[in-house]
């Protein structure tokens, strides 16, 4: 049985990377999904801070699985296409300079009110144009299911990962959750598309709650995976209003927090990584 790989958005516990990496190393993680660093997006970085910030990180042991970038997250009509085109370039060149596998990305923003299926083509062709750009950048365009884009629905992403066969999942609970989407339903659907997990919950309400505590079935969803021989895991606590929280959501689509709220951003991630191992504590995975 493999081994889990265990890795966080550790920008939720602080903006500044040594304090990322102290967080990721009182939890005992094996790295980032690298995000935001030093208070920047990492798709905004430069080629010098990608260096800088990735031999910090080999002086402690970590490594990067993932670049959680914001690419796909613009929106369909109104925002600029070819100018993110080149963002996913730049990034891309990031995330090989930083030795990571995967760059998470999304389906684009719809209108709100607007009918996804009066965009599927064009969502399919931009992805697919993504996956031109990538192909020979050695990393795996991974789609992660989000409230308010093409992509929300389990349907929606199978429809995404079937057409475009190049593109992987990244399954996130809460969000279906936040959906409206039973999330055993979804995993069902979408299983054998998907590469790693993204550890959030939530309460039927959207509340945001530690992994274990909501409705998004976590602990069920973490079993099946490793019995099909996943064993990768990102903690995305989303307990605590985080700096740049702000920059990840649409407005009115914000996360609600609920009860589960932590005096400091430390505090949350901490709670967020413990919930993870007590769920693969008791289930002895």
């Amino acid at each position: 049985m493999k081994k889990w790989r265990i890795f966080a958005f550790a920008d939720e516990a602080s903006s500044m990377t040594d304090g990322q990496i102290a967080a990721m190393k009182r939890n005992g993680l094996d790295g980032l999904e690298i995000r935001n660093v030093d208070e920047e997006n990492i798709s905004r970085i430069t080629v010098e801070k990608a260096c800088e910030v990735k031999k910090k990180l080999e002086e402690h042991g970590l490594t990067i699985w993932s670049v959680g970038s914001p690419i796909g997250k613009i929106d369909i009509e109104n925002d600029d296409f070819k100018e993110h085109q080149e963002t996913l370039k730049h990034t891309l060149e990031i995330a090989n300079v930083l030795n990571a596998e995967n760059l998470r990305l999304f389906s684009f923003y719809i209108p709100s009110g607007g009918n996804p299926e009066d965009y599927r083509n064009e969502v399919i062709d931009r992805l697919g144009n993504f996956c031109d750009i990538a192909k020979d950048s050695g990393i795996c365009l991974c789609h992660e299911n989000e409230k308010g884009i093409y992509g929300d629905t389990a349907e929606r992403c199978l429809d995404i990962l079937t057409a475009l066969p190049k593109i992987k999942g990244t399954f996130d609970p809460a969000n279906f959750v936040q959906c409206g989407q039973d999330t055993m339903e979804a995993w069902q659907l979408l299983h054998p598309y998907i590469k790693y997990l993204h550890i959030k919950d939530a309460l039927a309400d959207g509340s945001i709650v530690p992994a274990g505590r909501g409705v998004g079935n976590v602990a069920s969803i973490i079993a099946s995976y490793q019995k099909q021989g996943g064993n990768v895991l990102t903690v995305e606590p989303h307990l605590s209003i985080f700096k740049g929280l702000s920059e990840l959501e649409r407005t009115g689509e914000e996360s609600n927090i609920c009860e589960y709220a932590y005096p400091d951003s430390d505090t949350a991630f901490d709670a967020g990584c413990a919930a993870l191992k007590e769920i693969l504590e008791q289930r002895i995975l």
